[in-house]
């Protein structure tokens, strides 16, 4: 696989600020030290809980929300990366910040992210709120381009005629506003935005979760035909573990800050390794009514990420806990089919 991202000990904290002076009492830590590989025209998705911080992952990666610390690179060569973490860890000062400041996305001043962003687009969950309702469909297009300066006056509005024309909408739309059209037409506008400054990596954000089942898979469909067509990588963040298994090449599982597992949709549901994974799977509804699933009741609630609990995340709901659990954090490690971050992984 050829890694198109890579993040390594990313993490994205936000302060807890208290009393008259807002001193800072603690963090909430949204996502707490993440090492990530998406590979160049992958189809990665990311399942878990509500408030387990995938949407901060997602916006991090991208910069949308600074990082407390880590890395992140975006086609950087390994030998770079390698010479990175060996400069930071014989605190080579002036090499690790001149190595920093030229390949580390998490380090790119404001001037330089600006114009690396056009390569990385985000599409958000609710195309109702995503669009301006003032603005017509050709100028929300055309926005980026303008932003971006990627082509003359003379020549956008055909860009934006043959960005619609991709995502299955008509020219004769583009004089249009946002409440002229249905759900699914205006999710294809905000992926037609996203598509306006060609893109090698986008993240979407539940970009079907409001849309009825019939448009959630003509959706589906049209980032399918687009990721075939355009070689896009995708971050795909999704509740729904039924999407994620019929449309992604791998699955990470996201618990409380943490990857606690990643691996192809067929082993995460035949055989998942971690407790959490399995018991998400067994959550999951079956469109057959003939069929069965058993279900896993996890005890206690969800932890905090303002106070985590030290060790594996999951150990207070976990009922194959052990004191190594309880005291060591497990670290996500390869095996054949995937990997986990478990000391006592299933099966």
């Amino acid at each position: 696989m050829q890694v198109l991202i890579e993040t390594r000990g990313l993490k994205t904290h936000f302060p807890i600020l208290k009393g008259v002076l807002r001193r800072q009492a603690g963090a909430v830590r949204a996502v707490d030290g993440i090492d990530l590989k998406i590979g160049r025209g992958e189809w990665l998705g990311l399942v878990g809980e509500s408030g387990c911080g995938k949407t901060t992952l997602g916006k991090t990666i991208i910069r949308l929300i600074p990082p407390t610390s880590g890395h992140i690179y975006f086609e950087v060569p390994e030998d770079i990366k390698e010479d990175i973490e060996r400069q930071k860890e014989h605190k080579k000062a002036k090499g690790y910040s001149t190595l920093e400041l030229k390949y580390d996305l998490a380090a790119f001043p404001s001037r330089k992210l600006k114009a690396f962003r056009r390569r990385m687009q985000l599409v958000h969950q609710d195309p109702y709120t995503s669009l301006n309702p003032r603005m017509k469909i050709r100028d929300i297009i055309s926005e980026p381009i303008v932003v971006h300066r990627l082509l003359p006056r003379r020549e956008r509005m055909g860009r934006v005629a043959e960005i619609l024309e991709m995502v299955g909408l008509s020219e004769k739309q583009m004089a249009r506003y946002p409440h002229q059209f249905s759900g699914g037409q205006r999710q294809r506008i905000a992926i037609a935005r996203a598509l306006a400054t060609k893109p090698s990596f986008i993240v979407f954000d539940e970009p079907t979760s409001s849309l009825d089942v019939s448009v959630q898979a003509q959706i589906l469909n049209l980032l399918m035909e687009l990721k075939r067509e355009q070689t896009l990588t995708y971050l795909y963040i999704t509740h729904d573990l039924s999407v994620a298994e019929s449309v992604c090449d791998r699955i990470a599982v996201m618990y409380v800050g943490k990857i606690v597992e990643i691996g192809k949709p067929e082993e995460i549901f035949r055989s998942p390794k971690h407790p959490y994974s399995q018991a998400l799977v067994l959550s999951t509804p079956l469109p057959d009514p003939t069929r069965k699933r058993g279900r896993l009741v996890l005890p206690g609630e969800v932890p905090s990420p303002t106070n985590p609990p030290s060790g594996c995340r999951f150990h207070p709901r976990c009922t194959r806990a052990t004191e190594e659990c309880i005291h060591t954090e497990p670290l996500l490690t390869a095996g054949d089919t995937g990997s986990v971050a478990c000391w006592h992984p299933l099966n």
